[in-house]
This record gives structure tokens, C-alpha cells and sequence, in this order.
């Protein structure tokens, strides 16, 4: 909550969608999960639906944030539909679905393989594997982009992030990114609320300020802090 917080103290219309697969609404919303897929689309709804919606919003200046899963969302809107946005920032991206289970325990594979959701492993259909990775898409990728990772993520290894940084460079993508060294609360240092956290996210902020142009942008991480 303290981040939307920070959000909204700038100005900005913050909008939270729980896209499909979401935990907390029964069986049959969580089965409808499509990890890398129609959720990227549900992400793009609530987009479209505040523009269409509501005059205030200036269709020009709107960005995309998220962390972890959220970041992979992040990633997969600015890549496939880079004119509805104007800047992403993703944090701790899941970027490599494939490359990911791989480090996973094999637990986790079985959302993946269940009937409800792709229902093979990446052996046996590499292809949706990448269709759902945002890594396949650095080549198309087109508007201003932020990511940090963290070196001692328990969650979305450096590595997963790394190779999507290693991608963007290899395509000559321009992007802005910063590995962060092992810090407190790792997979999760970055949306808690002690100094050095929020130290981070005002370099979020003020990145996200250059593309948005917010109308009461921090003058410095004191301000942000109050």
C-alpha cells in the first residue's frame, strides 16, 4: 500500500488489476491462469479502460510498473503494445519462464503442466515456453524501459533477469537497469519500507517523472520519505 501511496502523492491515477489466475477468488478464477498470456491483454484492458473512461487520463502519458510477476507483465505490455505506453519499469522481472523452471523446484513446474494451464513442459513445447517469456521480445521492444535486479533474489534469480538485460544489449535496445547487491528482504527489498528501499524507488520515481511528468513530482528522497 505504501507504494500506491507514493504514486498517488506525485498525482498520478494508479490502477491494480488482479488479472486472471489470481489467488483469493475461488477455483475457477485461479484455473483461468495464463502465465505470459490473456493476463498481459487484462493488463492492457484496465489501461484502455481508464483512457476510454475517464478525460483526465492523457492517453500520452501513461506507464507500467511492476515487480516480480508484475514485472513480467510489465515487460510483456511495453513489448506488444508499445504505443500504449510510455515508459515500463520492471522490477525483479520474471523474464524467462523456460530458463526459470529449470532453477525452480519441481513443484512449481506442475501449475505449468497442469490440464487447466499450457499442460506440457518446455521439453516438449519449447515454443509456447518463449511465446510467454519476454525475453523472445527484446528485438520489439520500443519505448523507455528500467529494470533491477537483485543479486541475492530467492525468487527471480539475477541470472533469469540477466539474460533479458543480455538480450536488450545484443539488439542494441536502449534501456536504463541497475543490479542491485544482496540486500534485506532480497526478492522483496525493493517494495518494503526501510531507508535503503525506498532510496530505490525514488530512482524509480524519478526515472518514471522524465517520461509521465507528474504533477507533484518529489524534489528529493526527504519529501518521498515524508
Amino acid at each position: 500500500a505504501h507504494t500506491v501511496r507514493e504514486f498517488i502523492a506525485q498525482g498520478y491515477i494508479v490502477v491494480a488489476p488482479d488479472y486472471r489466475g489470481s489467488t483469493g477468488y475461488g477455483k475457477a478464477f485461479f484455473q483461468n491462469i495464463d502465465y505470459g498470456g490473456r493476463e498481459n491483454g487484462d493488463a492492457l484492458a484496465c489501461r484502455d479502460y481508464m483512457v476510454e473512461s475517464f478525460s483526465i487520463v492523457d492517453p500520452d502519458r501513461v506507464g507500467i510498473v511492476g515487480w516480480s510477476h508484475g514485472g513480467m507483465i510489465a515487460l510483456m505490455n511495453i513489448t506488444h503494445y508499445p504505443d500504449s505506453y510510455a515508459c515500463a519499469f520492471a522490477g525483479v522481472p520474471v523474464s524467462d519462464v523456460a530458463y526459470r523452471l529449470e532453477y525452480k523446484r519441481p513443484g512449481y513446474a506442475s501449475a505449468f503442466t497442469a490440464d487447466y494451464h499450457i499442460g506440457k513442459t518446455p521439453d516438449e513445447d519449447p515454443e509456447e515456453y518463449a511465446r510467454r517469456s519476454p525475453v523472445s521480445y527484446a528485438q520489439f521492444r520500443r519505448k523507455t524501459l528500467y529494470l533491477t535486479p537483485t543479486m541475492n533474489d530467492d525468487d527471480v534469480s539475477v541470472k533469469e533477469v540477466q539474460r533479458m538485460i543480455d538480450s536488450l544489449r545484443h539488439y542494441d535496445r536502449d534501456f536504463e537497469s541497475e543490479v542491485y547487491d544482496a540486500k534485506p528482504g532480497a526478492h522483496v527489498f525493493d517494495r518494503l519500507d526501510p531507508f535503503e528501499a525506498t532510496r530505490m524507488r525514488f530512482k524509480v520515481h524519478k526515472f518514471l517523472e522524465r517520461y509521465l511528468s507528474p504533477p507533484r513530482p518529489f524534489g528529493d528522497h526527504s519529501a518521498m520519505r515524508r
